[in-house]
């Protein structure tokens, strides 16, 4: 039943994470806020809350491999997701026609990776307030950064326009008001946030039934399963020819799960939830850092070459995510 209960949770998140793209495409046209702001900020927060409940919920039962090997995982996920789309549809030069204005985005969250990498490796055990140090410092840096962003200078003021201007295909939910749009995006968001908990209850179970260790079933098993969300969104925001939103959507989940240390770190009762996890999730959080770099120089280089140079970043991406996961499990 365990197995069932999962795999039954993770096919409400396809369902739910199909229609919230839907929705936020309405949001991005019918509002003052462009595909790449609906990606980063909305569709990143709300396909992020099963990292958020599966986290906090590992966090409470005292299992800190699967808290922050979830978060940690999901990012190499997403980043795999990214990259994945990128080469399938090469001829589409999808990080070519995103704004450049994804670049903050992607900065910030190579900033906040090698924190994270930095907290692995000096296993700070001081706690301010309820709250790791490390965590603390990741917490700051990631509402600095935010801030930074909305006020920092645009990069490519004509991409949003550019990457929306083409001709889009058929929105089952393009009828609806801005209003009604919000309201079932919340509607949707919460059905993944539920669907999210169970994914982490019975990932636990999992663990323990198969024997698997904790760290790679939450870098690995969970860390997929929470990510369904986003590959979904990704996946619909492009079939809506919305590459701003899909690519915004990837990036901003990758920051927005950064806070999750902050969140779960008070409910972990056994010190700092950092210092108690595996040494494997070192091995990930490099992963993350290098497809991080490798994702943030596709957005930055000159858009030009033949379509096998500009695939070969996504294609390094995909390999590394492979390799982290092999030495992961075999830790």
């Amino acid at each position: 039943m365990v197995f069932v209960i999962f795999i039954l949770a993770a096919a409400l998140t396809v369902f739910a994470s199909i229609k919230l793209s839907q929705y936020a495409d309405v949001i991005s046209s019918k509002t003052a806020m462009g595909g790449m702001m609906v990606g980063t900020l909305l569709l990143a927060g709300a396909t992020s809350l099963p990292e958020v409940s599966t986290s906090f919920s590992a966090a409470a039962i005292g299992n800190a491999d699967i808290a922050v090997g979830n978060m940690i995982g999901s990012n190499l996920f997403n980043l795999f997701i990214l990259a994945g789309f990128d080469f399938l549809l090469r001829g589409r030069r999808i990080l070519d026609r995103a704004s450049r204005n994804n670049i903050y985005t992607a900065l910030l969250g190579t900033l906040l990776t090698v924190l994270v990498i930095l907290a692995l490796w000096l296993r700070i055990d001081v706690q301010i307030l309820g709250i790791g140090l490390d965590a603390l410092i990741i917490a700051i840096t990631y509402i600095v950064g935010m801030i930074a962003i909305n006020k920092l200078p645009s990069l490519d003021p004509q991409a949003e326009a550019i990457a929306e201007s083409e001709e889009e295909p058929d929105n089952p939910s393009a009828s609806l008001s801005s209003k009604a749009a919000i309201f079932r995006f919340v509607i949707a968001a919460l059905i993944i946030l539920a669907a999210g908990t169970a994914l982490s209850i019975t990932g636990d179970e999992i663990a323990i039934i198969t024997g698997i260790g904790s760290s790679f079933i939450g870098s690995f098993l969970i860390a997929a399963a929470t990510s369904l969300p986003e590959a979904i969104s990704v996946f619909v925001a492009l079939r809506l020819n919305n590459v701003n939103m899909a690519v915004g959507a990837i990036l901003g989940s990758n920051i927005f799960n950064m806070i999750i240390l902050a969140l779960s770190d008070p409910v972990y009762t056994a010190g700092t939830i950092i210092s108690g996890v595996s040494g494997a999730n070192m091995i990930i959080a490099i992963g993350v850092l290098i497809m991080s770099l490798l994702a943030l120089f596709s957005l930055y280089r000159k858009k030009s070459g033949s379509t096998l140079s500009y695939a070969l970043p996504s294609v390094i991406i995909v390999v590394v995510y492979f390799a982290a996961s092999y030495f992961n499990f075999t830790y």
